[in-house]
């Protein structure tokens, strides 16, 4: 894994908490793989640049796949942690995607509802029109915010937060994500990423209780340069 302290992207960071920029490939969190995941390189440098020695907390508040780029949440306390936890329960935590399809969908903007089943032989999920036994509802809201050569630049409003739930919606709706071969596109990006970015986190700070709005620059690439 080619993760280290030099190339990490902080976007904020105060005794409360660090937010990153996560890399396509990165791993949020530890997984049967034994690539060192995200926390671990946030960890070493939280040690580093505070020079704590011995073991520094470090909550994970939420996860972006792997494939996936964008803003990552960690909690630095215990009290931060818990209290992120609750505001991802209650959805105070307002998180905004930006995914590059190929396909334009039929209409400019809308609201996708399906019910999404996982399936965790193949690690993959899949929508439903209507609910059944061990699916979970499943809502986002997205807009065409450009269009790009070949491709078209959606925005996307999470409402809930579901196993590859993006990934799935928009395939089911004809329009996978640029480099997500697992949801029917039909080529893979050279760096094995997909073109799903968290490009934005909106939340009242746990402690301080002030807004915090968060803008994670998208990854260097051709078509991502395209967008801006």
């Amino acid at each position: 894994m080619h993760s280290n302290k030099n190339n990490l992207q902080v976007l904020f960071e105060d005794n409360h908490l660090i937010i990153i920029n996560k890399r396509v490939g990165d791993i949020v969190q530890g997984d049967k793989t034994q690539d060192k995941p995200l926390s671990e390189v946030v960890k070493e440098y939280i040690a580093e640049k505070h020079n704590k020695p011995g073991n520094v907390f470090l909550g994970v508040v939420h996860r972006l796949d792997r494939p996936t780029s964008g803003v990552v949440i960690f909690a630095k306390t215990s009290k931060a942690l818990e209290r992120l936890n609750k505001m991802l329960r209650e959805k105070s935590i307002k998180k905004t995607y930006w995914a590059i399809v190929k396909n334009k969908p039929l209409e400019a903007q809308g609201t996708l509802i399906h019910y999404l089943k996982k399936n965790p032989k193949n690690n993959k999920s899949t929508a439903f029109t209507k609910a059944s036994k061990d699916t979970k509802k499943a809502l986002l809201h997205y807009q065409i915010l450009k269009k790009l050569d070949r491709y078209f630049l959606l925005e996307i409003d999470l409402e809930t937060g579901r196993h590859h739930q993006i990934r799935c919606q928009l395939a089911s709706i004809g329009c996978p994500i640029k480099g997500d071969l697992k949801y029917g596109f039909n080529r893979s990006n050279r760096d094995g990423g997909i073109h799903l970015h968290a490009r934005k986190i909106e939340f009242i700070h746990p402690v301080k209780k002030e807004k915090i709005t968060i803008i994670a620059p998208t990854p260097k690439d051709s078509v991502w340069d395209a967008t801006i």
